[in-house]
């Protein structure tokens, strides 16, 4: 017996060793080509494919634009709110589009108002005078007169349509200055909103055709168009 013990107190004694060893060995060094896990796959977290199309969060230090302040911005000076975001290539288009209707806000009130003191001045006149450079002669098309244009009252009555027609002109031009600034805020926020929204390259759209059999009514087939949208 006392020969028994000693033989495993032996034996234990260089096995214990060895076991410490292997015990050490990391988990890199193992290799994989022996392990054989059949009808197994890698887990796929839950929320890997949230991850993906999550919009970027701005690291510490990296510039992103306020929303509220680009607003701000775009109503002191038209246009700063693009420039505030960067997108420097808007400008041409906001400019354009403001200055378009200045120029149209200019051209239909000084219409309206040589043909508002021409509509005054025939109205009040007792004679119509013949001087070129009275309001209601200097308006006259080329190569027209009074007369030709049908005589004092047809003339008045046109004065009058050219009138509320320029006014209706120049106010619609001051509507659309409006929405043309109002626009551009728009814009602003909605650009420094979306400064780092994450677009996909996973983004994509598919149309397969599709056989439809309906067990309720004798089981009837119908086709169909599946649309898919992956994002």
């Amino acid at each position: 017996m006392r020969k028994t013990k000693l033989t495993i107190l032996m034996l234990l004694a260089v096995i214990a060793p060895l076991l410490a060893q292997t015990s050490d060995i990391p988990a890199s060094d193992i290799p994989t080509s022996d392990i054989s896990t059949p009808n197994m796959q890698a887990p796929v977290h839950a929320d890997s494919t949230a991850h993906n199309h999550r919009a970027a969060e701005p690291t510490a230090g990296e510039w992103r634009p306020d929303p509220l302040r680009a607003v701000w911005m775009g109503l002191i000076i038209p246009g700063y709110g693009q420039i505030y975001n960067r997108s420097y290539w808007k400008l041409p288009i906001v400019y354009g589009g403001l200055m378009g209707c200045a120029y149209a806000i200019s051209w239909t009130n000084g219409r309206y108002e040589s043909y508002k003191e021409a509509y005054r001045d025939i109205s009040t006149d007792t004679e119509l005078s013949t001087d070129p450079t009275r309001s209601y002669n200097a308006v006259l098309p080329n190569g027209y007169t009074i007369a030709s244009m049908g005589g004092r009252t047809t003339y008045t009555r046109y004065l009058q349509n050219q009138q509320n027609s320029a006014r209706r002109f120049r106010d619609i031009s001051i509507v659309a200055t409006v929405v043309v600034y109002a626009l551009s805020l728009i814009d602003a926020y909605v650009d420094a909103q979306l400064f780092d929204f994450d677009i996909s390259e996973d983004l994509s759209v598919g149309i397969t055709p599709e056989v439809y059999h309906d067990p309720l009514l004798d089981n009837r087939r119908s086709t169909q168009l599946n649309l898919a949208i992956r994002f």
